[in-house]
């Protein structure tokens, strides 16, 4: 393919992406397909010669879409978002098309600088302390990783490796494999399946603690866990707190925790995946309070911060334990450029890296700190609104409410309200999971489109009622449908950032 052709076809993809995004409430949000189905529409080998890329365009609907989960369907409300803007995109086709591995400053000085930029600006949008940024005058600084996941693995790794440094400085002759057989971490039983995993791959004993009944950890849980490991003789070395579930988008108790870990001295680790984004809103910022007591903090610009997987953001307050722990050079990776920048191959699991700082760039400068803020306000004014319809009819409970998700019920055994996930899904129209609250199933409904607008949850609150009269015979509603009211979605969305104001006093 030359640059004619590329030009040719790349043009034509814009207008295929675009149209696919215009049009993506035309489409059921998950695909009629059985596994295996692709197997049959594709040869069973590679081609000999090149095709035409007209025809490489044509199959992406015969053979792709049919098989694809709309995630950027506003009728999805499934798992938390997976952010898609047309800037960071483009942000993406412009790192595909540099194409550098910038595993350091040498490798890529444009791709190591923009990030530090791109970290510190993000940094102090949250209001990260200024330890954890590169511009401060310690040793902290941002990163960014491919997955919450990986950033979870990465700080456990850092903890498992300062605590076995630390102990054998005191005492070389312990061997290291017995100091890491007594180490321990801890989270909460509603902390992410890969905070589970992180344990399985660093070979590190991980507790889940459990949580309360609002399905946060509180401090009191921790206390008594490491009191129980260190008289069994174990080592306490690692805790990861959530900021917003997986579940339920609840909220650990940074306040009580924090000053545990820092005088059991336990590394501190703050997974806030989705919720992370929201503290760019200042009336939001309560729900950190604490974030001092950490050693590292993470959450994913590609759920909610409308960057396209992957940019997930980390900050720690010491990068050196980073680099003890990741360090591996070989004479063809040195060069003479050193300086205060950090060769980010030191601050991670691969040696290779994408150039994804552009995306971030492109966004921020795009959107503006503004743009982002009225994105994040709008999605939890519309999970308010989801809610208030929810309270209408007598046959759901309304569980929780936490940030762009809601959780609800039909009131009952839980079987209905499988049942009503079940027809859900089965139609295909909405993608809804569920998730246990107070030992009770309930379903999530998130909201996770960009495009995600006030007549997309009437719409979706009319499928759900569909289904649900199937199941449970309609009833009388409490008060009169707001369906279509604009003044009364203004008001909620009013009462939810001066609410939230209150709660930051």
């Amino acid at each position: 393919m030359d640059a004619d052709q590329f030009r040719q076809f790349g043009k034509a993809m814009i207008d295929y992406i675009a149209d696919y995004q215009e049009t993506i409430r035309d489409r059921k949000v998950l695909p009629s397909v059985e596994p295996g189905y692709l197997q049959h529409l594709l040869p069973d080998e590679a081609p000999q010669k090149g095709e035409p890329w007209q025809e490489i365009l044509k199959d992406v609907d015969r053979i792709i879409m049919p098989g694809v989960t709309h995630w950027q369907s506003p009728n999805f409300h499934a798992y938390y978002p997976t952010a898609c803007s047309y800037p960071s995109i483009v942000g993406d086709m412009l790192s595909g098309a540099i194409a550098c591995v910038g595993f350091s400053w040498m490798a890529g000085p444009a791709c190591t600088e923009l990030e530090v930029a791109m970290m510190n600006w993000l940094g102090k949008l949250l209001h990260l302390p200024e330890e954890f940024l590169n511009c401060s005058e310690g040793p902290g600084g941002g990163v960014i990783q491919g997955s919450a996941s990986e950033a979870s693995l990465v700080a456990l790794l850092a903890a498992k490796d300062k605590f076995v440094r630390s102990i054998r400085e005191k005492d070389p002759t312990i061997p290291a494999a017995e100091i890491k057989g007594k180490l321990v971490a801890y989270s909460s039983d509603q902390s992410n399946s890969s905070v589970e995993k992180a344990g399985l791959i660093g070979s590190m004993m991980m507790r889940l603690l459990p949580s309360d009944e609002d399905g946060a950890l509180r401090g009191t849980t921790l206390q008594e866990a490491v009191r129980k490991d260190r008289e069994a003789g174990l080592i306490p070395c690692f805790f990861i707190a959530s900021l917003g579930t997986t579940g339920t988008c609840a909220f650990d108790n940074l306040e009580e925790i924090g000053p545990i870990c820092q005088e059991e001295g336990i590394w501190l680790h703050i997974d806030a995946a989705y919720a992370g984004t929201v503290f760019i809103c200042p009336e939001y910022r309560y729900l950190m309070k604490g974030v001092e007591y950490s050693d590292s903090f993470n959450f994913n610009t590609h759920k909610w911060m409308l960057c396209n997987f992957d940019c997930s953001c980390m900050w720690v307050k010491d990068a050196r334990y980073l680099m003890d722990a990741f360090n591996v050079d070989r004479i063809y990776l040195k060069h003479n450029k050193t300086s205060h920048l950090p060769d980010y191959r030191h601050w991670q699991i691969p040696l290779g890296r994408r150039f994804r700082a552009l995306k971030l760039w492109f966004v921020l400068r795009s959107y503006g700190v503004e743009g982002i803020q009225e994105h994040v306000r709008k999605d939890i004014a519309l999970a308010k609104y989801f809610e208030s319809l929810v309270k209408q009819d007598e046959r759901f409970e309304a569980c929780t409410l936490s940030l762009g998700l809601a959780t609800f019920r039909l009131k009952g055994d839980d079987s209905l309200t499988q049942k009503l996930l079940d027809k859900i899904t089965a139609d295909k129209t909405l993608y809804l999971i569920p998730c246990y609250y107070r030992e009770r199933l309930v379903a999530r409904f998130v909201i996770a489109s960009r495009m995600t607008q006030k007549s997309d949850v009437d719409f979706a609150w009319s499928v759900i009622c569909e289904h649900a009269d199937q199941i449970v015979a309609p009833k009388i509603k409490k008060m009169e449908s707001v369906i279509g009211d604009k003044y009364k979605f203004d008001a909620i969305k009013i009462t939810t950032n001066t609410e939230c104001l209150e709660k930051s006093k």
